[in-house]
């Protein structure tokens, strides 16, 4: 029986996922495990295993589209099975839910139009439904404007790379689209000749409008290219012929669009490279790798491939690059992005600015972790009545502990695991703190997973370790270390980085005195760590240096009162202050 593939939740703020690629077509044998595609959430790049046994029946989201949470992404069955059946019941409450969410204006404007539909006599109807629409041309291929987002309307051309009239091979890129997200190639993926540019250079075409036909030397296509001006061969008029070919060009152009749109989420993980595939002494490489190669005077044929197959793609060439140059930057992210307040951020590196007299600028396009932060901690900052308790803590006897520590434990504590564990701690005597906000009623936790916030250069991500309350400091500081190196690599899980009750972000190493932190959702506190500074203070009769740390913790008024929130940074400090309290 054919089994149906849904958009698994892979994170608590998922809502929809975006499908980067498929690894897996339409007639591949599949084995549980086999990865099927890499779908991109809001805080990672995750790779879809199959758990079923099989062959891909049906794909039902096309690469660089987004599926919400529980919508059909295929069908796994055996070969020659008809899984239509399997598919309509699976999508009769995908479309129940379609239609409950459809908004009234466009309720009332479909009510209009079948109310203009029963008025219109039937004779003008049949009219206007038949005229100007024509066939396209046998051995032709349309090429249209994929929608590649949910929130895309329209793709800019950047640039042809063919001319009419031009041969075009499988895998050449006819022309680089600028979307809403990222600037992306289009690949035909079908011999022949290119018939027909339907926008030029610099102008915008809008989703699933024509843009090019390939097909046959010398056929004629001008009949096509008026009916489809007229608005007759759009693809919600066309048939299923024009429909297959429209997902064809979205799945392909789709592709290579991540590679282009940032090398974080192509670069999932640091996997070992296999020897340089070659076909018949045909090196097999994307376009956009061959594209980059080209202008690197990189030689292709030298660069291994990490791909299906030992194909080689974008990051493979990106690798090669780096792998000649010193990672001095790569080391300064990675130093200034690490929890530890021991450590000195590295500097970046600097960048050109515009000449003299000249303005200018750089437009950053936004990731969907980038988006997704956006919204979410809007959300928070604006929903959630925020307020601020700021302590200042005594850390010298945290450092001297920490020296101690640190001779016999396996691995280094620093500071940032010794605050993990005093949060989780304290926690346990303030549970009011330990909660979530539900709208109308107050969740409180009776487990503590504490997550701490890492920058990433493509957005924050927050690391949970989870029962912390019950692992040793020597525990905390192993599964964090992990952690990081994980979300560093891309191979953090979702589970290791969702189920937060309270999160810390740490700024201290970066040199910050003290700061405000927004609440991480589902939390209702976020604790904002400064850094270590010397103070002279009165001793006795005379003066001496301590040391001393701000930490400011972010609390929800609606879950949080001001007196619970103090209670807490009391607890918190004294345990700070005398680690070996939290140890017994």
């Amino acid at each position: 029986m054919a089994e149906v593939i849904r958009m698994p939740r892979l994170s608590d703020t998922m809502e929809e996922g975006k499908i980067i690629a498929w690894h897996k077509k339409v007639g591949d044998k599949v084995k549980p495990g086999d990865v099927l595609a890499e779908v991109e959430t809001d805080k990672a790049t995750m790779e879809l295993e199959s758990y079923d046994e099989g062959t891909l029946l049906h794909i039902g989201v096309e690469a660089g589209k987004a599926a919400k949470v529980e919508g059909v992404l295929a069908v796994i069955g055996k070969e020659g099975e008809d899984y239509k059946a399997a598919l309509e019941e699976a999508g009769s409450n995908d479309t129940t839910e379609e239609k409950k969410e459809t908004p009234k204006e466009e309720k009332k404007e479909e009510e209009k139009k079948e109310e203009k539909k029963e008025e219109t006599p039937k004779a003008e109807t049949k009219q206007q439904s038949k005229p100007g629409k024509v066939a396209l041309p046998e051995g032709a291929k349309e090429i249209r404007m994929p929608l590649l987002s949910d929130t895309m309307t329209e793709g800019k051309i950047v640039a042809w790379n063919k001319e009419v009239g031009d041969e075009v091979k499988a895998d050449d890129v006819l022309a680089d689209v600028e979307t809403d997200k990222a600037t992306m190639e289009v690949v035909g993926y079908e011999e022949g000749t290119l018939l027909y540019r339907g926008v030029e250079a610099g102008s915008a075409a809008p989703v699933n409008g024509l843009i090019a036909i390939v097909g046959k030397k010398g056929t004629d296509v001008t009949a096509y290219v008026e009916a489809d001006k007229a608005g007759a061969n759009n693809a919600e008029a066309s048939g299923s012929e024009d429909t297959s070919a429209t997902t064809e060009t979205s799945e392909s152009a789709a592709t290579s669009a991540p590679a282009e749109e940032s090398t974080e989420k192509e670069a999932t993980s640091e996997t070992e490279n296999t020897a340089p595939a070659n076909d018949g002494g045909r090196v097999l490489a994307s376009p956009l790798a061959k594209k980059l190669a080209e202008d690197k005077g990189i030689d292709i044929s030298k660069v291994n491939g990490s791909g299906d197959g030992g194909r080689i793609v974008k990051k493979d060439i990106d690798n090669y690059k780096e792998a000649a140059a010193p990672a001095a930057a790569t080391a300064a992210a990675t130093t200034a992005a690490a929890p530890d307040s021991g450590k000195q951020a590295t500097a970046a590196p600097v960048r050109e600015f515009s000449p003299a007299g000249k303005e200018g600028h750089t437009d950053t396009e936004l990731t969907q972790m980038r988006k997704v932060i956006a919204r979410r901690l809007g959300e928070s900052k604006f929903a959630a009545p925020h307020f601020y308790l700021t302590m200042e803590v005594n850390m010298d006897n945290a450092m001297a502990a920490r020296v101690q520590m640190n001779e016999v434990s396996p691995v280094k504590i620093s500071f940032n695991d010794m605050l993990i564990k005093a949060a989780a701690t304290a926690l346990q005597q303030h549970p009011e703190v330990n909660s979530s906000w539900m709208g109308d009623f107050i969740r409180q936790n009776h487990h503590i997973h504490i997550g701490s916030a890492l920058a990433l250069p493509e957005g924050l991500i927050v690391p949970v370790i989870k029962f912390a309350n019950e692992k040793s400091l020597s525990q905390i500081a192993t599964e964090a270390k992990g952690l990081y190196q994980k979300a560093k690599d891309k191979k953090l899980q979702p589970v290791e980085f969702s189920g937060n009750t309270f999160t810390i972000s740490n700024l201290g190493m970066m040199d910050i005195d003290e700061f405000t932190a927004i609440i991480n959702p589902p939390d209702s506190a976020i604790l904002a760590v400064g850094r270590i500074s010397e103070k002279v203070v009165r001793k006795g009769d005379g003066f001496a240096v301590t040391n001393v740390m701000k930490l400011t913790l972010s609390c929800d008024h609606r879950s949080v009162d001001g007196a619970v929130g103090a209670a807490f940074l009391q607890t918190l400090k004294k345990y700070v202050e005398n680690p070996v309290m939290m140890l017994v």
